[in-house]
């Protein structure tokens, strides 16, 4: 009896052992998740793009990390975050355009955060909500166990107040005054939520979300002065400077993790909510504060800027690092923002359900070397445009009545920078793809109220 007994206990620590040699090997090892989001850093706003920006962290990120070519996200802020915390497209909740204080989701809905939670991961977001600001639809009602930052669309960075004058900074979805610059803020609470104390089998997923280079922009001289001598646009110098604050600071967050021992077991995925701004001219915005930008962001080679459907909004940098565990590496293949809640899922060892409806799917066997699906589908929506993309091609169609309006078709491995509309040319491809979008359309829920002064 005794010999049984001895015999199953081996077993079953033999069989325990397996399982997790099986999910190491698989990668399943629940690693600490950072999701960094700049807000408007566009195409060519970075130093691996060959801008004139020096952004030597994000660089460092792309020379020993994954760097994503063909990475697609939304034309403005909050369809991309929308998309980004659930893994579907953002119009399914009515989320068209950025939004104003209702709730950007149903309270029960399945976040990337809630999701991480049930497995065991300590959740927090520092920086940038735009999901909703009355308290019912705040951080902390969608699986973050502290939230930090602001909850509407766009701030001063020195008062922190919106456009309107309204408060919107905070702590745990509770409204505060707090002296010091957005960057430097945001920087320094993840900092304290990876330095504090906690158990070291207990993983974490951090949120981080910088208000720049988005407008309006407030530099210290020490930053504005990298670019006096190479840019000489005023406005252009603000909005480098700007970005390399940011790039700073997030070299801070990775010298946390050095200091933590966290670093090896870390990964961080790093992207732009959406293509660069062009130019800014306030009028009442922020009580007159801030004069004119007549230049921000640079989307070249891309087409086009923020809100519109062309690549110049909607294909952004976007970086995964992983020391020690991820090599360098460029995917050449398209990869969407809804694809980071699976692919995190993945690493965290949970498997979507059914019932979450995810649409985005996981891109890491792309890093570990093999294909992701040729023809998959890629849908945009705004109040006035919506555009489809099926492996190589890309329909636009202007108009927010989707029977008038005109259509624009590309090519977009042939004519990456979207010069050459052929739609004249390929009317079957033209109307494949538009039989695609009215059977999107048919899953998209009513729209939202935007934002308003």
């Amino acid at each position: 009896m005794l010999a049984k007994y001895l015999v199953c206990i081996f077993l079953l620590f033999l069989f325990a052992s397996c399982t997790t040699k099986g999910e190491q090997e698989t990668g399943k090892v629940l690693p600490n998740i950072i999701v960094i989001v700049a807000d408007d850093l566009g195409w060519k706003d970075v130093g691996f793009h060959n801008s004139e920006i020096k952004t030597p962290t994000l660089d460092k990120m792309a020379k020993e990390g994954v760097v994503f070519d063909r990475f697609y996200v939304h034309s403005v802020c909050s369809p991309t975050r929308a998309s980004l915390l659930t893994g579907r497209v953002p119009s399914r909740f009515g989320i068209y355009a950025p939004l104003g204080d209702e709730p950007a989701f149903p309270k029960e809905t399945m976040t990337i955060a809630r999701l991480l939670k049930q497995k065991g991961y300590e959740t927090a977001i520092s920086g940038k909500w735009h999901l909703g600001a009355v308290p019912e639809a705040r951080p902390l009602n969608y699986g973050f166990d502290s939230s930090y930052g602001y909850l509407r669309g766009q701030i001063d960075p020195i008062t922190h107040l919106y456009k309107n004058g309204n408060k919107t900074w905070h702590r745990n979805d509770e409204l505060l005054d707090e002296e010091g610059h957005a960057t430097d803020l945001i920087s320094k609470e993840s900092i304290r939520f990876i330095e504090k104390s906690r158990e070291k089998s207990k993983p974490f997923f951090l949120y981080i979300a910088y208000s720049v280079p988005h407008y309006p922009l407030d530099e210290a001289e020490e930053w504005v002065n990298e670019y006096s001598e190479t840019i000489k646009n005023e406005s252009r110098q603000k909005f480098a400077a700007s970005v390399t604050h940011m790039d700073y600071s997030i070299g801070q967050v990775f010298a946390a993790l050095r200091k933590t021992g966290m670093d090896k077991n870390t990964v961080t995925l790093f992207l732009s909510d959406n293509g660069g701004q062009k130019s800014w001219y306030p009028k009442t915005e922020y009580g007159g504060k801030f004069e004119s930008n007549d230049v921000l962001g640079n989307n070249l080679p891309l087409r086009d800027w923020k809100t519109s459907l062309y690549d110049g909004a909607l294909r952004v940098p976007a970086l995964l690092y992983w020391p020690g565990k991820v090599t360098h590496k460029v995917i050449k293949e398209c990869v969407n923002v809804a694809d980071i809640f699976p692919t995190l899922a993945y690493l965290a060892g949970v498997k979507a359900s059914e019932d979450m409806n995810i649409e985005g799917i996981n891109f890491w066997p792309a890093i570990e070397g093999q294909e992701l699906p040729e023809n998959r589908i890629m849908y945009w929506r705004t109040n006035n445009s919506f555009a489809i993309k099926i492996g190589d091609w890309k329909l636009i169609h202007h108009g927010e009545n989707f029977e008038d309006g005109n259509y624009e078709l590309y090519n977009t491995i042939l004519d990456p920078n979207e010069e050459n509309n052929v739609a004249v040319e390929h009317h079957e491809k033209v109307q494949e793809l538009r039989n695609e979008i009215e059977h999107q359309m048919a899953m998209d829920k009513p729209a939202k109220p935007e934002a308003s002064m």
